[in-house]
């Protein structure tokens, strides 16, 4: 480990001002280290660049800074409670008075008699003398800088802990000072000279130096920059380092579409593709010609055709002799898909297996026979398709349905089947462009925005509590029409603490209004068994009511649902209203989504609404949403094995996001290795914080 990593090794305990008291409260904010503690960036700033004479503050005006010679300093203890009074004259004559009420005993040490002090606080008029209650101060003729007087300040995040250790921002200013004074020179610039002349960076040790103690406001928002451009970048840099390193493995040469391949688009598919798929199974051709394996995303709205790109991708394989997989998450979803691709695959004469974890062992057997000797060409089913036990002939291409349902191990998994399978992702949960550079952004993401043609827009409705009856008229005519419908609540039963209602007293009540129609329940806690047998009637068109929570929200193919009613439709959150929605319109019948609010909301939850009434668009939906919430709750940083950003924010700071982008991927294209000598710092700082793991991709030598 380097000198300069060393330093930013060091234990924050060992910092001057620090101590074991004060480090154990920072711990609990995750500053351990001297990196930790640089990293630790202001919340917001006070501006004490402007100091006034005391003759033209105005009392009970904003709060200012006054500098003056100390002429009385006096404990008071007549009254109620003791109190320090320390008089301060100015050049022009004028005095003014500074009271505490607490640490008189410190201050009064501090403050002696002929000091040139500076204050600040909110000026007030008692006696006839303008005073300051517990004013921040500097004492202008003492050993050290004066901190707190004649600068930007620097204001800390704080907690009950942190005050209570005596951390405050004060404290903690102090400490940096020191640090900087003391080993500020042991620092290096992470980002080599071309890459900061290319973007126009502050020098990284400069930016760490004015986040903390800015001499101006430019400089401060320069400084801002930087810091965030670094933090995107090796971000970004991590992710060009495992995309480059996915894109020199070798794939499987797939030399092109074959018969089969070109049955299915022209007699077996009964509609043409669109331009997105189009797009999309062109991106899979040239990938899997390259001779190198395929790493592609395929992202769009639920019904926008992306399992007809996964068939042709399992076809491809096929043509050339190969077999495929498909993995989905849950055994009713992996049931369904394999449904689907049998009506496809049999008039090709297709051997497609399903494996799933509930099978027999004498029929697991056969099908894990056929899978190993050739006879099953593609095979669908659930994680159990990459346990122990399942070996492929000859797989070439794996396709994984709601990719983010798993992790990166098990994906791994399914390449370990293979000698070098292509892999393609699908996500029905679109995310903004922004995000998708950073959680996706190892992979080649393609995303489909149009919908099949013939396709209607669920139309969508917004009912208060006064308009259920029309919400049951609509309900009774579509469920006589010889259709099903969705009623999700947020709870499975009622409670005492919030006045909501529930997907049992739903259930009752249903039942009761439609007493001639099959409505059944389903629900989270129920075992999975259980959930698999009732989502299993509904699809088989046995149950015309499934009275549901959000367990629903990814769920199966239901042609005939033409309803979904979501009750309390404010508590829930944009993307989790516009999945919901997606479960009807499955079908060519016109379909409706009634939003079923209380009057009781907040503006965030009308904004929710509001967007869910002007818009089908998924990925506007996905934007929308994560302008109201923030990146951070769209996808958790913990699930996607990002790290959490201190001062970048992807919403606010896209055009950093993509300058960044681009100086990673320059710098893996200019020195993949990062060997060169002008990014030996780089080289360090990345390995020593971002590269750490056995067997990770992101680790360089």
């Amino acid at each position: 480990m380097s000198f300069v990593s060393l330093m930013l090794d060091t234990d924050v305990t060992y910092l001057k001002g620090i101590g074991p008291r004060k480090a154990a409260a920072l711990s609990e904010h995750n500053v351990a280290t001297c990196l930790d503690l640089l990293q630790y960036y202001p919340r917001r700033y006070l501006d004490r660049t402007t100091v006034a004479t005391i003759r033209s503050v105005r009392a009970n005006a904003e709060a200012a800074t006054v500098i003056g010679t100390v002429r009385v300093r006096d404990i008071v203890r007549r009254g109620r409670r003791p109190r320090l009074e320390v008089i301060i004259e100015d050049a022009d004559g004028e005095r003014l008075k500074g009271v505490w009420f607490h640490g008189l005993e410190w201050i009064a040490r501090t403050l002696r008699i002929g000091d040139r002090v500076a204050f600040y606080a909110k000026v007030q008029r008692y006696g006839g003398m303008k005073s300051m209650t517990h004013p921040d101060f500097d004492n202008l003729d003492a050993d050290g800088p004066a901190l707190d007087t004649g600068r930007i300040l620097a204001l800390y995040r704080g907690s009950m802990k942190l005050q209570r250790a005596g951390v405050t921002s004060r404290t903690l200013r102090r400490t940096l000072y020191e640090l900087f004074r003391t080993r500020g020179t042991e620092l290096s610039d992470n980002l080599p000279d071309w890459i900061r002349e290319d973007h126009q960076l502050l020098d990284g040790r400069v930016a760490l130096r004015a986040i903390h103690f800015p001499r101006s406001h430019g400089e401060l928002e320069q400084a801002r920059h930087r810091l965030k451009f670094e933090e995107f970048f090796f971000l970004q840099l991590m992710l060009a380092l495992n995309r480059q390193h996915l894109r020199k493995r070798e794939g499987t040469l797939l030399s092109g579409p074959g018969e089969t391949y070109r049955r299915f688009l022209e007699e077996v598919l009964p509609f043409s593709l669109t331009r997105g798929q189009e797009g999309a199974l062109a991106a899979v051709l040239a990938d899997t010609a390259s001779g190198l394996q395929m790493n592609r995303l395929i992202q769009g709205d639920v019904g926008c055709g992306k399992t007809v790109v996964a068939v042709a991708a399992l076809l491809l394989a096929v043509d050339n002799g190969y077999q495929g997989a498909f993995m989905a998450p849950t055994e009713i979803l992996a049931e369904q898909h394999y449904g689907n691709l049998r009506r496809y695959f049999e008039p090709l004469s297709v051997e497609t297996r399903l494996l799933v974890g509930k099978q027999r062992k004498s029929q697991r057997q056969k099908i894990l026979a056929d899978v190993a000797e050739g006879r099953a060409q593609v095979v669908v089913g659930t994680h159990a398709v990459i346990q122990e036990g399942v070996a492929f002939r000859n797989l070439a291409m794996a396709v994984v349905d709601e990719q983010h349902r798993f992790g990166v191990l098990q994906r791994a998994g399914l390449y370990a089947k293979g000698s070098r399978v292509h892999m393609l992702l699908m996500t029905a949960t679109p995310i903004p462009r922004s995000l998708a550079l950073t959680v996706y952004g190892d992979l080649d993401v393609t995303a489909i925005r149009e919908l099949p043609a013939g396709r209607k827009t669920v139309r969508t409705r917004l009912c208060n509590e006064r308009q259920w009856p029309d919400m049951m008229a609509l309900l009774r005519r579509e469920l006589e029409a010889g259709h099903q419908a969705y009623v999700v609540y947020p709870l499975v039963e009622g409670s005492g603490k919030v006045d909501l209602k529930d997907a049992e007293s739903g259930l009752a009540s249903l039942r009761k209004e439609f007493p001639d129609f099959a409505v059944e329940l389903v629900h989270g806690r129920m075992r999975r068994s259980e959930k698999e047998a009732v989502m299993e009637r509904f699809k088989l068109g046995q149950v015309a009511v499934l009275v549901a929570t959000t367990v629903i929200e990814v769920g199966v193919d239901v042609p005939l649902a033409t309803v979904m009613v979501i009750e309390h439709a404010e508590r829930f959150g944009l993307s989790q209203l516009h999945q919901l929605r997606g479960r009807v319109g499955r079908g060519p019948d016109q379909s409706y989504c009634v939003l079923m609010a209380d009057y009781r909301r907040t503006r965030e939850a009308d904004q929710r609404l509001m967007a869910m009434l002007q818009t089908t668009d998924g990925f506007e939906i996905s934007e929308r949403d994560m302008k109201l919430r923030g990146a951070g709750d769209i996808i958790g940083t913990r699930q996607s094995g990002l790290p959490d950003f201190k001062i970048a924010d992807i919403v606010e700071d896209q055009d950093i996001l993509q300058a960044a982008r681009k100086a990673a991927t320059d710098l893996v294209r200019r020195d993949g290795a990062l060997r060169a000598p002008e990014h030996a710092s780089l080289r360090r700082f990345y390995r020593d914080h971002y590269s750490k793991g056995e067997g990770s991709f992101f680790r360089i030598g």
